[in-house]
């Protein structure tokens, strides 16, 4: 454990932590990862309670505004808790904010140790030094900065940047294609499907750029499970303000507010019927080949919108990679090709736009696809 933790910890010497409480802390993870799509801007966080090598309690951060992991998991473990260890994935906060600290009822329930896995970058942060001061051994961070962020990306990116979290999300085939030349193509099978909706409930946001709209008509709604605390508001970027007043996400409902991006010249007369069917229009400035890309995530921030997954097409997922605005990619490779003439996946992108991506992770399989998650350094 060499790298830097989160939040001017450093990890801890590995002859602090065994192999069973890397289980344990694992399994914390795993829990925390049950309230994708319910709790954000909060982080998912788990705990699991030990006493004498027997898990006595597990819990998971659930709801926005409801209890977090540690209250959870303390109540199953009741009076057990008094002695064991607690297993966080993430430094408990000490600060109130929509419930009161987690270190207070750490400190209440009379356990003896804390082991958390990433360091609290945000303004619950100190809640080891609060533990410690109580009289409670505290082993933590364990987790590398890589790792710690990888936990809970947008939470994480936010709180060092104060901008959106952005991830990209195609689907492509063998020979790095994304559609059939002006009409929709259809390249993955329904688990890949089914795991798209799962993605988006995570985001704030969903965003596509005009070409995309026009050809797909999309809805751009998060259907299945877990169902989204707030249904994610849906993004276009059309800087002539060129769709359809009777496309599907102005006439049908599900999905959160629609947003659509124009240049300050955009025609009033397109514009003044979006906005009657209720889409809010923002007017940013024009870059080359396109609207300023940098004003639009700065209005998203100023939106209250922290994590945005673009569905693309092509020359959007290019602009935002080159430009260096995306965090993460979620790559479905379908077992076909397209050939000569579809449209390409990453249209005039230069290698340089690759350099410092990472997997997060191995391939997982959904049917007969394969999901490539790939995460950017920094």
């Amino acid at each position: 454990m060499t790298e830097s933790g989160s939040g001017g910890l450093d990890p801890v010497p590995n002859d602090r932590v065994s192999e069973a409480d890397l289980g344990f802390l694992e399994r914390a993870v795993e829990l925390g990862r049950r309230g994708w799509g319910r709790v954000s801007p909060n982080p998912m966080v788990g705990c699991v309670v030990v006493r004498k090598g027997e898990v006595v309690g597990e819990g998971w951060h659930r709801e926005l505004g409801g209890p977090h992991a540690e209250v959870h998991a303390l109540a199953k473990a009741g009076e057990r808790a008094r002695g064991a260890t607690a297993y966080t994935s993430l430094e408990p906060c000490a600060h109130m904010g929509r419930t009161p600290p987690c270190t207070g009822a750490l400190l209440d329930a009379g356990v003896a140790r804390v082991v958390f896995g990433a360091a609290d970058p945000g303004a619950g942060a100190g809640g080891a030094a609060v533990l410690r001061a109580g009289g409670i051994r505290v082993d933590g961070p364990v987790f590398s900065s890589a790792r710690a962020a990888s936990c809970n990306p947008a939470f994480f990116h936010v709180a060092r940047n104060a901008s959106p979290y952005v991830a990209l999300k195609l689907a492509l085939s063998l020979d790095g294609r994304i559609s059939r030349a002006g009409e929709q193509t259809g390249l993955t099978g329904p688990p890949a499907r089914e795991h798209v909706h799962y993605l988006r409930a995570g985001f704030d946001a969903i965003m596509v750029g005009a070409n995309t709209m026009k050809i797909d008509d999309p809805r751009l709604t998060a259907r299945g499970q877990p169902e989204p605390r707030r249904p994610p508001d849906r993004i276009v970027l059309d800087s002539r303000a060129r769709m359809a007043p009777e496309a599907r996400l102005l006439r049908e409902d599900g999905g959160g507010r629609v947003r659509i991006f124009t240049d300050a010249d955009a025609p009033p007369d397109r514009v003044r019927p979006l906005e009657e069917r209720g889409a809010s229009v923002h007017a940013v400035p024009r870059a080359a080949g396109g609207l300023e890309l940098g004003a639009v995530l700065g209005t998203c921030y100023r939106e209250g919108l922290t994590s945005l997954l673009c569905e693309g097409g092509g020359v959007l997922a290019s602009s935002l990679l080159r430009e260096g605005r995306v965090q993460r990619l979620y790559l479905f490779l379908a077992p076909l090709t397209l050939g000569h003439g579809s449209v390409p996946a990453f249209p005039g992108l230069d290698d340089s736009a690759w350099e410092g991506w990472r997997p997060a992770g191995s391939p997982a399989a959904f049917g007969r696809d394969l999901l490539w998650v790939l995460d950017r350094d920094g």
